[in-house]
């Protein structure tokens, strides 16, 4: 039986209403202004205008007061559908909404949404009755944004603003202190202040791993490789730059060529690769198979390189250079549901150690895509049954599939309730086809493999910065680029210190000493700074009882322990990955 969750639609109507509600009140305080579009999103919604005075916020507390007012009035949305004529007459002299309804297909539906007698808006719907319905629901403006019309610097610089809405004034404030929280752990913040990473304006987008982030990058490297090789999975490298040709073929230069670097060598055009997956290809080609070879998992950290803009670069999470950890798997069509179920598995298997809770998205054939209806339904059919199977619940997200084959999305809920997009399994029938790969069966005959594109991580970079602000940038033990800080109270407790310092490097604990002349609550401040997972202290006391006192997390506090006990300690922990 298909689990299918409906997302929350009613608040996403409530946020919905109350853009036009937004849209109505800047449209009574400021006259003059254009409307163009207003969309419910995540954690609100916003509405772009176009307006030359420019919304500071201090009219923030303004509009809203006007909103309170209008909803206060309990004026009713009411729909009505018109003819592309009567719209463009309507919305005459605003050339925003005139595009758009230009550009509406001939055959559909135009319909507009009146709010109350003075206020029209260009809008599928649907809505709330009357805004009395709104009365309950808490709603904050809290940003203003310039925005180029539909996304294109060419076009016009509009007036985004921004609101959050919740259901409640509960809810709007636990997201609004969620935010504040989330300030406090901006990976990019702390990457700066823990030595992980930086962004050079030599290089937008471009990160540079700086010695303690190599640490943190190597380690979740070693753990992909253990994890895939105990899964069956064989590891690959292909080039970094391929011709347009390869391109071509795998359908990638049609729908992705904006976003891809390109340099021509010896009069040929060559891209630097977006994606690994046309390299997997050729290295799947290379060689002859049979059935008995498959399931083929080949997986491969590869550094691809993305043309995004500018202004869309953040930190970690949006660059224009990451490493994905990709895996692609051949196999017949009776493997399909068995694959899908194992690479689940290891996903559920990897966002568990790091303490994640995650929900799962099925998103299905795009208007821009290749192949026939039956190969789509095909796919998109075994990955219904695959979590079915597993007893999975999952949201459908019609017409958001790879243009070459449906996918399954994971979607990561950190420590302070936020998700994100990082795993994801894609089923894909159109590639093998491209590019003629074959197989022979038990039959003796040629057949075609299908495939599965998929990623654990999503990119070592997202992910990493991903893990800074779940964890604050205070990692787990296994995962800490310094695990252990002693710090010696007095010069006296130097040489003991470092004879420590010797010993959990032995035993491979990544430790440093701190043997500067300043008072030990100084050097203990900084350490906890440093988010630190445990620091040793050392004095005469020590010394005479050949003994350590340690301070870890949790406000953790002990005294008169031996060394070799700590260490045990420590392995274990660094064994188990503890969290």
């Amino acid at each position: 039986m298909e689990k299918k969750i409906d997302k929350n639609e009613k608040i996403k109507i409530f946020r919905h209403s109350l853009a036009h509600v937004l849209a109505k009140a800047i449209m009574s305080l400021y006259p003059k202004t254009k409307l163009t579009i207003g969309p419910a999103i995540d954690d609100g919604f916003y509405y772009d205008i176009d307006l030359e005075r420019s919304i500071q916020p201090e009219d923030f507390t303004t509009i809203e007061k006007k909103m309170k007012e209008i909803i206060n009035k309990g004026e009713e949305f009411k729909r009505e559908v018109v003819s592309r004529e009567k719209a463009l007459e309507i919305f005459k002299g605003n050339e925003f909404k005139e595009e758009l309804i230009r550009e509406l297909p001939e055959n559909e539906e135009i319909s507009l949404y009146y709010l109350g007698d003075d206020f029209v808006d260009l809008c599928r719907g649907p809505h709330v009755n009357t805004t009395r319905e709104l009365q309950n629901t808490a709603y904050k403006i809290h940003a203003v944004n310039g925005a180029y019309w539909r996304g294109n610097e060419k076009n016009k610089m509009l007036q985004r603003v921004y609101a959050y809405a919740f259901a409640d004034k509960k809810q709007l404030a636990e997201h609004i202190a969620m935010l504040e929280e989330a300030k406090k752990r901006d990976h990019r913040k702390l990457g700066k202040e823990l030595g992980l990473f930086m962004i050079s304006p030599e290089g937008p987008g471009f990160p540079f791993y700086l010695p303690n982030g190599m640490i943190i990058r190597n380690l979740l490297i070693d753990y992909w490789r253990e994890i895939h090789t105990k899964a069956g999975y064989v590891e690959i490298s292909t080039p970094i730059m391929l011709s347009q040709h390869l391109w071509q073929t795998s359908g990638h230069w049609d729908h992705y060529k904006n976003n891809m670097y390109t340099t021509k060598i010896d009069d040929t055009l060559f891209a630097i690769k977006p994606m690994n997956c046309p390299g997997g290809i050729l290295v799947y080609k290379n060689s002859p198979h049979s059935y008995r070879d498959l399931p083929m998992r080949v997986g491969e950290l590869g550094l691809v390189h993305r043309h995004e803009k500018s202004g869309e670069l953040g930190g970690l999470l949006r660059v224009r250079c990451f490493t994905q950890d990709d895996a692609h798997i051949f196999m017949t069509p009776s493997q399909i549901k068995d694959e899908i179920k194992g690479v689940v598995k290891l996903i559920d298997d990897v966002y568990s150690l790091f303490g994640f809770t995650y929900s799962v998205e099925l998103s299905t054939r795009p208007e821009n895509s290749m192949g026939s209806d039956e190969d789509w339904e095909l796919a998109t059919d075994a990955l219904k049954s695959a979590l079915d199977d597993l007893n999975l619940d999952y949201v459908i997200n019609e017409g958001d599939g790879a243009f070459y084959g449906p996918k399954i999305d994971f979607h990561l809920h950190d420590a302070i309730g936020r998700t994100w997009q990082c795993g994801t399994i894609q089923l894909d029938f159109q590639l093998p086809l491209r590019f003629e790969l074959e197989y022979t069966g038990e039959d003796g005959a040629k057949h075609r493999p299908i495939m599965i594109h998929r990623v654990v991580y999503g990119s070592i970079e997202r992910f990493m910065g991903i893990l800074i602000e779940h964890f604050a940038g205070a990692f787990p033990l296994w995962l800490a680029p310094e695990q252990v800080r002693i710090l010696p109270i007095t010069d006296r407790a130097n040489e003991y210190a470092n004879k420590i310092l010797e010993e959990l490097k032995r035993n491979n604990i990544r430790a440093t000493v701190d043997s500067r002349n300043e008072k030990i609550g100084y050097k203990i401040r900084e350490a906890v700074s440093f988010k630190l997972p445990y620091q040793i202290i050392v004095g005469d006391e020590e010394i005479a009882n050949q003994t350590i006192s340690i301070r870890g997390r949790g406000n953790e506090n002990k005294s008169g322990l031996k060394l070799s006990e700590f260490v045990e300690r420590l392995q274990n922990e660094i064994k188990t990955k503890k969290i």
